[in-house]
């Protein structure tokens, strides 16, 4: 199991967009197999900070995820909307494995 940690700097006077953004991509981690664990968006503290979580069953499901993803339309459109309103200003990815015991 792997699990994707993407922490994002945003445009703090695009939170709507950001948020919007969010719900796209939600469903489209879930359609592709892996879990979704849901969007963090700013509360108190930094204003420009987001981070999402969703868990994938392994690294090669995940690069599958990442290489299906290019050529699907919702996705694409997810891709071009965020780009569009320049909601995200940067992101970093990382990955983790949960330890339960």
């Amino acid at each position: 199991m792997i699990t994707c940690y993407l922490n994002y700097v945003i445009d703090p006077y695009k939170l709507k967009e950001f948020e919007h953004y969010s719900k796209l991509w939600i469903p489209l981690v879930n359609k592709f197999g892996g879990q979704h664990h849901g969007y963090f968006l700013p509360s108190e503290g930094a204003n420009n900070i987001a981070m999402a979580l969703f868990t994938f069953p392994g690294f090669a499901e995940y690069e599958q995820y990442r290489m299906d993803s290019y050529n699907d339309p919702e996705c694409v459109a997810a891709f071009k909307y965020a780009e569009d309103t320049r909601c995200i200003i940067s992101y970093e990815r990382s990955f983790f494995r949960p330890l339960f015991e």
